[in-house]
């Protein structure tokens, strides 16, 4: 039997490699790994490590793409007692310096551009490139260490989230309540030995890690795809008999228009599912018309990775109006937007959770007390439950734009765009949109004196923000509405320009 919930991060891998062996855990192009190879080569990372002076309490950052060499380091750093902070590799040069300073990191793991960034902040000699076939990082051979020399209450994960103000916050979680949330997970999932599924989403953000703890926790079988091409997923799950699919917004809308969707087996699959952006329900529906496969929609954040889901071994009650019932040892209210009291179901207000796998706080510290009421997380999305338990989401009380499930704060574009001689003032906006879920519009005052085109300021965005960050539309407008206090009415701006910049997300 698993431990319900080990003890340290990297026991799950370690149980699975003893009970497992010799069995495919990982498979990227042609490449293969069984679980005994990924837990030897953590064990040789972690001697790695090591010599590089890493030791227990250390952070180390780790800006990769989508390769086994990430698992393998997550697994390393726990083993060393050590925490990985998750930088993604979209960022560019001010997001990354930003990361850094608040986490301090004493060494990195990166590839491709990556490394040449980590290394201008922290010295080559503090950093491991995966892509510098002059060394192997795997080479010193490195030994198990001994069962529970790692407290479970130990860092082990640090995850950025935007708040609602300045840049990204890091979200720290430990190995007790990365354990939870991988339990939750596999048990929402319903995930065991003789699955198979795919990871195209970035390893950096909770849901493409917490799919590869999960696996590896389950024993099951995981597809890495280094970029999505549509094409290449439906022709794995086709020839490889894939037992369940991972989708997002994008993900789903090009299923939904992909011009041969029905050349393709799919039959393999127990289910697609829907998370890290809202359900669209009538794209979700062309795609289990054409396929005949169902949905799944689930619900987390990276405070709380699992929060609420369908539930998996009760198909007859899955539905795409709701996120589902929170897990086993996952509590969930409402609570007032105003008063903060706590509602009746039915009740709108703002969902709050309260489970063992919530983080351990934020860093800058300063930001943990205000997510919190009473030991509930705040997720600052508004919402209302049935008397049973469905939940149901229907806006967000924090003003974060979320484009194809990353977070993005608008005071981040924001202190960009005010960059700009021009700008005298300006507030971001999130707008639908059919692929991405969402897309940040800017909203910008201008000094009549001065001339600037909507593309320079387009441009000074893309060129400072990771691209999931920049401006799909910039509208001039006379002034910023704002209230007596200085707050901006960004609802009031979504309103004005959703109906003539927003695209509809369904299928024509």
């Amino acid at each position: 039997m698993f431990p319900m919930v080990a003890a340290a991060m990297h026991r799950d891998l370690e149980v699975a490699a003893d009970r497992f062996g010799g069995r495919i855990a990982v498979l990227a192009g042609d490449d293969r790994w069984t679980f005994r190879e990924l837990d030897e080569r953590s064990d040789s990372f972690a001697a790695h490590l090591t010599s590089r002076g890493v030791g227990a309490g250390d952070r180390v950052a780790l800006m990769t793409t989508n390769r086994v060499e990430f698992i393998i380091a997550v697994y390393a750093v726990s083993k060393l007692g050590a925490a990985a902070v998750l930088l993604s590799p979209a960022w560019k040069s001010t997001e990354v310096t930003h990361a850094l300073q608040l986490t301090g990191p004493v060494h990195a793991v990166a590839d491709g551009e990556a490394a040449s960034l980590l290394t201008e902040s922290l010295g080559g000699d503090h950093v491991t490139d995966f892509d510098d076939s002059s060394k192997d990082p795997f080479a010193d051979r490195g030994t198990r260490p001994e069962p529970d020399t790692v407290s479970a209450d130990a860092e082990a994960i640090l995850v950025f989230s935007s708040g609602t103000t300045g840049l990204p916050k890091a979200v720290r979680h430990t190995h007790r309540s990365m354990g939870h949330a991988t339990v939750h997970w596999r048990d929402v999932l319903g995930l065991g030995p003789e699955d198979r599924f795919q990871v195209a989403t970035p390893p950096s953000h909770i849901l493409g890690l917490l799919n590869l703890l999960t696996a590896v926790s389950a024993g099951a079988t995981v597809r890495l795809h280094r970029r999505f091409d549509l094409d290449e997923v439906l022709e794995r799950i086709a020839s490889e008999r894939m037992t369940l699919e991972m989708a997002v917004a994008p993900i789903a809308l090009a299923m939904a228009n992909h011009p041969r969707l029905e050349e393709y087996d799919l039959s393999s699959l127990r289910y697609i599912m829907w998370g890290a952006t809202p359900v669209t329900e009538s794209v979700a529906r062309i795609v289990t018309e054409r396929t005949g496969v169902r949905w799944l929609p689930a619900y987390g954040a990276s405070e709380v990775p699992v929060i609420a889901a369908n539930p998996v071994h009760r198909p007859e009650q899955w539905r795409l109006d709701s996120a589902g019932l929170p897990p086993s040892g996952v509590e969930l209210r409402i609570a007032d937007l105003e008063s903060g009291e706590v509602l009746e179901p039915g009740g709108i207000g703002e969902i709050q959770v309260r489970s063992a796998s919530v983080m351990a706080g934020y860093l800058p510290d300063d930001a943990t007390a205000d997510a919190f009421a009473d030991g509930w997380y705040r997720t600052g999305d508004v919402g209302w439950l049935e008397p049973e338990g469905w939940v149901h989401l229907t806006d967000r009380s924090k003003e974060m734009i979320k484009v194809n499930g990353f977070q993005v704060a608008p005071a981040e574009l924001e202190a960009v765009l005010h960059q700009h001689p021009a700008v005298l003032d300006c507030a971001v906006f999130g707008i639908e949109d059919a692929r991405a879920g969402e897309v940040p519009v800017a909203a910008v005052q201008l000094d009549p004196g001065q001339h600037v085109g909507d593309e320079e300021l387009q441009q000074l965005v893309a060129a400072s923000l990771a691209t999931y960050k920049h401006l799909r539309h910039v509208v001039i407008v006379d002034e910023i509405p704002r209230l007596p206090s200085g707050k901006v009415l960004r609802r009031t701006l979504r309103d004005q320009w959703t109906h003539s910049l927003a695209t509809p997300a369904h299928r024509d």
